[in-house]
């Protein structure tokens, strides 16, 4: 690689004051500490608890919604809002293939079927023109039902993911939903802090879900949650990752057929104290995006992503795209050798094996995306904690 990637590396050690800098560390401070040392000095560490009521009711106010149902990670959360949403055995499920794994994997736990569509570079997730496009071609209305011509199941639901934490076009795919009848289920797993709009993502959405794994921007270890103003579905959705268990001073009685994916309050104590610090967070990592695009902009074939039009992006992973005239894992194998720890994209779902015979249509632009997206360390710098 010449001088300018080894400047890159340079100022990236120079800014971190480190020579081995991951792509992604938790940040603690004093409240976390403290909520975390109380949960250990009551003994209530498990799935009841003070803690678990206060993330819930501050996660909700944040993002701007009714209800937010915390549970054990972000992938039980998306699988419930989708079980809750309306999503049922056989139908397909709308999400792009450049995801994480997990979106189709929570269509699948439920018995349902991923339906893969492009997306487009100027947000990196669900393309709503395109997509209008596909399901006129694909689908055909009958009785208020969009049924796919060449599968004969239900199209129930599309799923958008706000990629690295860069909200999608929310409003031309709400109009898309609404034409041909599909639920919205906002996969919010990366975007706490990301707004559309003026409005926060996951309150779009009629069910949404969160993820707080320990590489997310707020963490509570391993976590999730489902956010709607539904109260009836929210209500649903606990009750659901509670085990279905019927209130009951000492029976044990269960309803139906439940999950048991409620978050311990030792993990919600951490997130309390984490949501604390949302906006610190958030600035940090924006401030990390004017630091990446001066020290980029000196290396050519080189673009560093920025928020789509409209959006104020939490900038969760930083990511720059490589012109085609550049080998992605060059690039890739240069920087990791440095100690700069870099990721490609998640591998497009269409191309895995379990799910290369799922129903797709035209992925150009996730097939182009694929082999020149890299992320490159992304950890807030917080000076007070």
């Amino acid at each position: 690689m010449n001088s300018e990637w080894s400047n890159l590396v340079k100022n990236i050690r120079h800014h971190y004051q480190q020579d081995f800098v991951p792509l992604h560390e938790p940040t603690f401070g004093k409240s976390e500490l403290n909520y975390v040392t109380d949960c250990i000095k009551t003994g209530w560490v498990s799935s009841v608890g003070s803690y678990v009521d206060g993330f819930e009711k501050a996660l909700a106010e944040m993002v701007g919604v009714k209800r937010a149902v915390a549970v054990v990670n972000g992938t039980a959360a998306l699988q419930i809002a989708l079980k809750v949403a309306g999503v049922k055995e056989n139908d397909e499920v709308i999400m792009p293939s450049l995801t994480f794994i997990a979106t189709a994997n929570a269509v699948t736990y439920l018995q349902a079927i991923p339906h893969f569509v492009d997306v487009t570079e100027r947000t990196l997730g669900l393309d709503p023109l395109k997509l209008d496009m596909y399901l006129s071609s694909v689908g055909s209305m009958q009785n208020d039902v969009l049924i796919n011509k060449e599968t004969g199941r239900v199209i129930r639901a599309v799923v958008p993911m706000h990629t690295f934490g860069h909200p999608v076009e929310l409003d031309e795919l709400i109009a898309v939903c609404e034409k041909y009848h599909l639920i919205l289920v906002e996969d919010a797993a990366e975007s706490l802090g990301s707004y559309y709009k003026g409005k926060h993502t996951a309150s779009f959405g009629k069910v949404n879900a969160m993820s707080f794994n320990g590489n997310k921007i707020v963490t509570t270890g391993g976590g999730g949650a489902i956010l709607t103003d539904d109260e009836a579905l929210a209500n649903y959705a606990k009750h659901l990752t509670t085990t279905a268990k019927v209130p009951h001073k000492w029976a044990y009685v269960h309803d139906e057929i439940g999950y048991n994916y409620r978050m311990p309050n030792l993990n919600a104590a951490l997130g309390c104290g984490q949501l604390e610090k949302v906006e610190k967070f958030v600035e940090a990592k924006r401030e990390l995006t004017v630091f990446y695009d001066d020290i980029l902009s000196k290396i050519n074939g080189v673009t560093l992503f920025k928020e789509p039009i409209h959006t104020k992006s939490n900038y969760w992973l930083q990511t720059i795209l490589l012109d085609d005239s550049m080998n992605r894992d060059e690039v890739l194998t240069y920087l990791n050798e440095q100690g700069v720890m870099s990721r490609p994209i998640w591998q497009p779902m269409h191309t895995l094996s379990m799910y290369e015979n799922c129903p797709k249509g035209d992925l150009t632009v996730v097939e182009s995306l694929n082999k020149r997206i890299i992320n490159i360390p992304s950890t807030p710098l917080i000076t007070s904690k």
